[in-house]
């Protein structure tokens, strides 16, 4: 036993002694990247860029002065977005960028001319052209564009590299912004400046956090007990060592189930052949409907006894049915897996930034064509993930795909895209519409990146009270992604239409 943690201390120190030799070597001074944020900082590819990108609709418009000032004042406290990377054969590490400006993060924006009512149009053609352009890598990753003539207000787009943070993360980040908070600390230099980030971090737990508990843990989902155990214990494996075999019964069960979890998540078929999978081009085309009154959406949950969730995806799995029998495509039978982010973090950390969340397997009928029937078929295979240690594995498998050299990464990674057609993300956000510089945030609206040769990405938010679909689409395997958005609404009334006609007095 001795030996073992005498090996393990002359292991820990000679990574130590690596590390310093390469930040040495290289000249830097900085923190290094979790493999985690370094598999996403690596998974670029032409067709698919790790980027989180999403647009404010602002009514009236905001100035483009006014808003490099409230970037500089809020985001900028966060380090990491005055931070460039500087990749090495063992990773990468985040450096302070010397050369940082402020009119290169934030610029100005035009649109094409559109005939007056069409400036929507212009606006999704931008974001898609936005979605496949690099960031520069040279810089802090993160870009925000600034249209201050849209619709008699102003437009915000937003691009933010999927290794500086997740959803839950953002979510901190983005509401940090909005009116109505308290400046954070500002940033200082050795001691004084850890005291100032510690400060920071006060700041948005108690203003921005506290007030977004109950959005948080529905945003991503919240992981099970047994999964938040496990990443405990991936984690801080000392913290197991310490319970001894008090928790030797429950690590068993914990066991049984990742073996369990591991061998489906394994042995999951390919998905169904659509048009929507295949090899992706270079472009992306991006699309989304007027917000759903959100009362609507719950009144029919508590009529059916399903939850939100079953609702939304429901109608999902029929506006893709719906899109793909107008192109002459057979669905009957036809299954669609759409991966969603599962949160793996506590709610008291996401303010800080980086990646822990997991990834859980959906399976949406597109083949159930009566939507009261699709409806409990998605509430069924809902409940048959809860519990699950599938997020985990993606979470794991994510952090081994940091630690290897880019094609073996790709390699394995490229197992969820033979098996994924969409990646989709259902996101409370704000029950009230906030305000920004003064101006009120009407729309709000993001997607995650796809990965690999996934084409299709489905957002859902709920927001000021309203529910809005999005979908951004691979030029190629999709060029029509209006379509799809078309046919959400109708799919949504014909489910509130069959719910009012069930036989309720019998």
């Amino acid at each position: 036993m001795v030996t073992r943690i005498n090996a393990r201390k002359v292991a820990l120190k000679v990574g130590d002694n690596v590390k310093d030799a390469l930040s040495g070597t290289l000249g830097l001074s900085g923190e290094r990247m979790t493999k985690v944020d370094t598999a996403w900082l690596r998974m670029d590819s032409p067709s698919n860029l790790m980027m989180i990108v999403g647009v404010w609709v602002l009514q009236p418009g905001i100035t483009y002065e006014a808003l490099c000032e409230r970037v500089s004042e809020r985001l900028l406290q966060y380090p990491r977005f005055g931070q460039r990377v500087v990749q090495d054969a063992a990773g990468a590490t985040w450096v302070q960028d010397t050369a940082f400006d402020i009119h290169r993060q934030v610029v100005r924006e035009k649109l094409r001319r559109t005939p007056r009512g069409r400036e929507q149009e212009a606006l999704q053609d931008r974001l898609a052209e936005l979605a496949v352009t690099p960031l520069d890598k040279d810089r802090p990753l993160w870009q925000f564009h600034l249209v201050e003539d849209y619709q008699g207000g102003s437009a915000m787009m937003v691009r933010i590299h999927h290794c500086i943070a997740d959803g839950i993360a953002l979510i901190a980040v983005t509401q940090s912004l909005v009116d109505g908070g308290t400046a954070p600390p500002p940033r200082r230099s050795g001691k004084a400046r850890r005291e100032g980030l510690e400060a920071a971090e006060d700041w948005l737990a108690d203003t921005v956090l506290k007030p977004l508990t109950d959005v948080a843990i529905k945003a991503m989902g919240s992981a099970s007990t047994s999964a938040s155990q496990a990443l405990e214990l991936l984690l801080e494996p000392q913290k197991g060592m310490e319970k001894g075999l008090a928790g030797s019964a429950d690590l068993a069960r914990m066991a049984y189930q990742v073996l369990r979890d591991a061998a489906s998540l394994a042995l999951m078929p390919d998905d169904s052949a659509t048009r929507l999978k295949g090899m992706p081009g270079r472009t992306k085309r991006v699309a989304w409907c007027a917000p759903i009154p959100l009362d609507e959406v719950k009144a029919i949950g508590r009529a059916l006894n399903c939850s939100v969730n079953d609702v939304l995806l429901s109608c999902v799995a029929g506006a893709l049915a719906a899109y793909l029998r107008s192109h002459g495509d057979a669905v009957e039978g036809q299954e669609i897996r759409a991966m969603v982010p599962v949160n793996l973090r506590p709610l008291d950390q996401a303010h800080k930034l980086g990646n822990r969340f997991g990834l859980a397997p959906v399976v949406l009928p597109i083949g159930v064509d009566n939507p009261i029937e699709r409806i409990y078929e998605v509430r069924r295979r809902m409940g048959e993930l809860k519990g699950s240690m599938q997020p985990l594995m993606a979470f794991a498998l994510l952090a081994v795909a940091g630690l290897l050299i880019k094609p073996a990464q790709d390699a394995l990674l490229n197992l969820f895209s033979r098996k994924t057609t969409a990646v989709m993300t259902n996101v409370p956000g704000p029950r009230e519409k906030v305000r920004f510089l003064g101006a009120t945030v009407e729309q709000n609206l993001f997607w995650v990146p796809q990965s690999g040769t996934v084409g299709l990405g489905v957002s859902i938010l709920s927001y000021g009270g309203g529910v809005q679909f999005g979908v951004i689409t691979d030029g190629t395997l999709c060029p029509d992604p209006q379509r799809i958005i078309d046919g959400f609404a109708p799919e949504f009334a014909k489910l509130s239409l069959l719910t009012l006609m069930l036989p309720w007095g019998e």
